[in-house]
């Protein structure tokens, strides 16, 4: 039986960069992996996603040249392209993570990892045995009884990406991060879309002012928003698919080509030796603690399987803070009041701290900033005045308890956000910190100087 220091199963932003930071340490070292390295988020999530709202945004950017001072005349959309050069991206990012594994000396062991007692995982009745196995399995698209995927009109996320053509009518069901980003980038290409969520508001783990101006966009754009809305029934019989929905003003009908049921994720936990070691679960979540070791010595787990933000960056970060505990390193446990969160919609969102409810609701006096992008010089420029910045600060340190943003490129802003949180930096702090001009990032500086009346461009 072949012996590790170290066996990781899942080889996605969890796994993976684990897998590096533990062969780093000095580990040896195998990631267990039944489909394509870099799991759902490179192959499935993260990046092709973003090749396709990449190509819808360019195809914007086409319709509306004439703002531009630019005459083209003939142009259309391949949507068999699109997807091509998508699934290419994930391929080349996939075999990327191929060459850190040789780089690194890490043995890939393909096939279906499952854990035993004594630290042994069985890969399709081949045994290893590690001192350390940690889990990263990810997790998949939740199927909800009412909302049963057939993978050809009823879909997940992964469906969604991978269309054999495109849909004239579309019905996307929740309103997180994977149906508003699928419902921009179909929606923006031709297609009929109209977006069902059971809460009042969009993007519902968001702030309410970011709520309401990302609706008030998709509005604009020509979605259909349903919100205080629920599937109650579909049928998938004959050509499309009919869907009844309860709102508050009664029942209606909904007819499409496919439905997208973007309602959320599921643990991969199952069939994995789970029960056989003895590992326990609660609420489809693996228990561990601070540095993700399990209930059972020498097992460990971290990302979607376990409770707290199921993101990339998460899984990522809960890997290498894993490892390094096991090499003895003094390690502090994460922060997970500072993790920020990313929509990649038009416009999009980006959002770290706590929104204004939630800091009312824990008491604090709150001082609040924002700053519309309308204001911006670089975004009148570039075209993309939509949006905002807001900011929360307490009123009596000056704590920088929130940060949330609406608007082009914004996702490359709240970083800012978050390592300003990371050092405890006050209100006044940034307001005094110099912003270069003209660019998107001054928002920040302005929304805070908005919070304490010192806004020079409104």
């Amino acid at each position: 039986m072949t012996k590790y220091d170290i066996i990781i199963i899942g080889s996605g932003p969890g796994g993976y960069v684990t897998a590096i930071r533990a062969s780093q340490l000095g580990f040896k070292t195998a990631l267990v992996e039944k489909e394509s390295l870099g799991g759902i988020c490179l192959n499935w999530g993260c990046i092709p996603t973003k090749a396709l709202l990449k190509s819808a945004q360019v195809f914007e950017y086409l319709n509306h040249a004439n703002d531009y001072g630019l005459n083209i005349k003939e142009f259309s959309s391949d949507f068999g392209a699109i997807i091509s050069r998508s699934r290419n991206i994930a391929e080349g990012m996939s075999k990327g993570v191929k060459f850190l594994m040789k780089k690194n000396k890490i043995d890939v062991i393909s096939g279906y990892g499952k854990i035993k007692p004594d630290k042994i995982v069985d890969v399709d009745g081949i045994e290893y045995q590690a001192d350390h196995v940690l889990i990263a399995t990810g997790a998949r698209s939740r199927v909800l009884p009412v909302i049963p995927q057939d993978g050809k009109k009823i879909i997940g996320y992964r469906e969604a990406m991978n269309l054999p053509k495109q849909p004239k009518k579309l019905i996307i069901v929740g309103s997180g991060a994977i149906g508003v980003e699928f419902a921009y980038f179909y929606n923006s290409l031709g297609t009929k879309v109209t977006i069902v969520e059971y809460l009042p508001n969009l993007v519902p783990l968001e702030d309410h002012e970011i709520s309401k101006e990302l609706e008030k966009s998709f509005r604009k754009g020509g979605i259909n928003v349903m919100t205080s809305s629920e599937v109650i029934s579909i049928s998938n019989k004959g050509k499309g698919v009919t869907a009844t929905i309860k709102t508050n003003k009664g029942e209606k009908t909904l007819d499409a080509d496919i439905l997208l049921s973007a309602t959320g994720i599921k643990s991969n936990i199952e069939g994995i030796g789970l029960e056989d070691v003895g590992i326990a679960v609660d609420k489809d979540k693996i228990l561990v603690n601070s540095y993700y070791q399990t209930n059972i010595p020498g097992y460990y787990a971290i990302g979607d399987i376990v409770p707290g933000p199921a993101l990339a960056h998460v899984a990522s970060a809960e890997g290498i803070l894993c490892v390094e505990k096991i090499a003895g390193h003094d390690v502090t446990p994460i922060d997970y009041g500072n993790i920020p969160g990313c929509t990649y919609c038009y416009p999009e969102i980006s959002s770290v701290g706590l929104t204004e409810n939630q800091a009312i609701d824990q008491g604090f006096d709150i001082k609040i900033g924002k700053f519309p992008f309308s204001a911006s010089g670089k975004a009148s420029a570039s075209g993309n005045k939509d949006g905002f910045v807001k900011v929360i600060f307490d009123s009596k340190y000056g704590e920088w308890l929130g940060c949330h943003m609406i608007g082009a490129g914004v996702t490359d802003l709240i970083a800012e956000a978050v390592l300003g949180r990371k050092l405890e930096t006050t209100g006044q702090e940034v307001l005094k910190t110099i912003h270069p001009h003209p660019t998107m990032s001054e928002a920040i500086m302005e929304a805070a100087a908005d919070a304490y009346d010192e806004v020079i461009h409104l």
